[in-house]
């Protein structure tokens, strides 16, 4: 847009600009459009007096992200002169800005002023309840569209529905489809996404089936669904079909879901075609979004060296692939190696909040207590970053780890922001390591109230009262939480061989080798021995237990801690694949101490390097040692 143009108006009226400012706002010039705005005010054109400038002014910023100006214009505007635009215009920025409590705010002082509310206020409400997953007030939404008639809105309803599906009520979900008149392919999109993330992947496949219409995001959602749950061959066979028979194409965004979902489910096979895709469709120089969700792919599935190459091949980096690339690499437990290239990323680009959050962690993992403590009081005095509660959450874990516990306990006692249950969650995790009940049991009364419903600590404290002789106060524990109905996460350890996802679970015999894993788990334990095993009965509490321990005790004890989910996923791994090659397995939990000492074993009695990636980090076992060197 050249000046000139501008100039040579006759008379420099705001009609003239309202449409320049609208054309910035849809062509997102915020630049241009704050020339035009600084124009306005250096010609002395009032924008007092003309408030529909104001208002357009207003779109401009808001549609172009600046939030602060929208909000001052906003302001600014006389309470007579806002209509319903204005009000949405500035919801539907902050709703972009993934700020939902701030639209629901707004949408309440909507209701306070009397606006008129229309379809699109709806919208924001709706996306604002799906990001909090806020049903009740959602509802609440859906009652107010049905007075107002705006049943038979499609844009409403998709957001309607989408508040439910990421809610989890998908009985609502379909309901509210089932009603609509009039359904689009986003329609359709929407309650596939919801269906799949709550009723699997046959249900999902079901409603995909059925689409009158599929465009790219559903052909990419029922594909990251099938990939994302392990059914590696379904979700080629369909990804084949869409390229080869349909005439789509994978773009940045679509190849960026794959790769995510290949990172969640562990499958290297499906990214890595993902990756030969990628360099042909785009050459050598590729998206760099999808070069980070590449490189973080690799490091989560356990190929953290192809991930550095991934990274050092980049001719881009940006403060998210360094990010992505030293979170990769604390997961394995690489501290060093995250604070030798720390110092190289300080070179490139600025560290943000996130990049801290990755070096704490690489320094909790590894031990590195001097460096970590370092780090974090660096982070306000010399990178002019306020500590989050992420990072006050990984200098306690860093030094509860390290046995330190009463300093981590004063840490929190003097954190400018309540703990949360992140903090109280590793304080309690390091109790259990390092043996201090009577502190467990005080944090443990504290993430009762932040989630009575969390089972995980309280499994922990009543096994730590089980070690310290104190059954009475152990089955108590648990009797609590049977009463209440509330049942134990169950522990669940995957492996991927020649495409397929297999699962197992503690005492699992439903898999159709279980004849074979059982004869090779017997074949195991009994080699085990024979180099030293020793079964951690203690770490196995069965629930009633008197504190008798007979040898019928003992032997049941022995039995369900050899039978364990990792164990069994091992087992089939050494009969699944040939001599010499490494195993990757994933487990959902933290991995137990007795299969850890357990996997070490075999990896030197069988010659193999067994990977193993629990919910906190990757453990690579080796000829009888881990790299986390037993701190995790």
């Amino acid at each position: 847009m050249k000046w000139p143009v501008l100039r040579a108006f006759p008379s420099f009226s705001p009609r003239y600009l309202r449409p320049f400012l609208r054309l910035c706002a849809q062509r997102s010039a915020l630049a241009t459009g704050k020339k035009l705005h600084a124009l306005i005010l250096t010609t002395g054109l009032s924008t007092a007096q003309n408030s529909f400038l104001l208002n357009t002014l207003l779109h401009l910023y808001a549609s172009c992200g600046d939030i602060a100006s929208a909000q001052k214009l906003f302001d600014e505007i006389p309470h007579t002169s806002k209509d319903v635009a204005d009000w949405t215009s500035l919801m539907s920025s902050i709703s972009r800005q993934n700020r939902p409590r701030d639209a629901l705010l707004l949408f309440a002082q909507m209701l306070e002023n009397g606006t008129e509310i229309d379809d699109v206020a709806m919208v924001c409400l709706f996306s604002a309840c799906a990001w909090l997953r806020d049903v009740e007030v959602g509802s609440q939404g859906h009652g107010r569209v049905v007075k107002m008639g705006l049943e038979g809105r499609v844009k409403v309803c998709n957001a309607l529905m989408d508040m439910y599906g990421k809610s989890g009520m998908v009985g609502d979900m379909r309901r509210v489809f089932g009603e609509m008149e009039e359904k689009n392919v986003v329609s359709w999109t929407v309650v596939l996404d919801g269906v799949l993330k709550w009723e699997g992947v046959s249900n999902g496949r079901e409603v995909f089936d059925d689409m009158p219409h599929r465009n790219e995001v559903a052909w990419t959602i029922m594909i990251v669904g099938y990939v994302g749950n392990g059914f590696s061959k379904e979700g080629l066979l369909l990804l084949n079909q869409m390229l080869f028979h349909c005439g789509f194409k994978l773009n940045y965004i679509t190849l960026c879901s794959l790769l995510s979902a290949c990172a969640q489910s562990g499958d290297v096979v499906m990214g890595r075609w993902v990756h030969v895709y990628g360099l042909k469709m785009m050459g050598i120089e590729m998206d760099i979004m999808v070069e980070t969700a590449m490189l973080d792919m690799y490091a989560k599935c356990g190929r953290v060296d192809t991930a550095i190459k991934v990274f050092k091949c980049m001719p881009r980096r940006n403060v998210v692939a360094w990010n992505a690339m030293l979170s990769g690499l604390a997961m394995h437990g690489r501290g060093r190696v995250v604070v030798e290239m720390f110092q190289q990323m300080i070179k490139e680009v600025r560290p943000d909040y996130l990049t801290f959050i990755a070096v704490l962690s690489a320094c909790s993992h590894s031990g590195m207590i001097d460096q970590g403590s370092y780090y974090f009081d660096s982070l306000q005095s010399v990178y002019g970053i306020t500590p989050k509660i992420d990072h006050y959450a990984c200098m306690v874990d860093l030094l509860g780890r390290a046995g330190r516990l009463e300093e981590a306990e004063t840490l929190i006692n003097q954190m400018p922001i309540p703990p949360n249950e992140v903090v109280l969650g590793s304080l309690i995790g390091s109790c259990n390591s390092h043996g201090k009940l009577q502190l467990a049991e005080h944090v443990l009364q504290k993430l009762i109230q932040m989630d009575p419903h969390n089972t995980e600590y309280h499994i922990l404290l009543s096994n730590m009262y089980a070690l310290a002789g104190k059954l009475d106060k152990a089955n108590a524990l648990r009797r609590v939480l049977k009463t209440k109905g509330i049942r134990k996460i169950p522990g669940m350890s995957s492996i991927h061989v020649d495409g397929q996802l297999h699962q197992f679970s503690a005492g699992d015999k439903s898999h159709p080798k279980t004849q074979e894993i059982y004869i090779m788990l017997e074949d195991m334990i009994r080699r085990l021995r024979l180099a030293g095993y020793v079964p951690n009965l203690a770490a196995q509490v069965f629930p009633g237990s008197d504190g008798v321990e007979d040898g019928g005790v003992s032997l049941e004890k022995e039995q369900a801690l050899f039978s364990h989910s990792e164990k069994l996923a091992v087992c089939f791994g050494l009969l699944s694949t040939k001599p010499g090659k490494r195993l990757y397995i994933f487990k959902n939990l933290r991995i137990c101490h007795d299969c850890h000492a357990a996997i070490k074993i075999v990896s030197k009695i069988y010659d193999r390097e067994i990977v193993v990636r629990d919910r906190n980090r990757f453990h690579c076992f080796k000829e009888g040692s881990c790299s986390c060197c037993d701190f995790w």
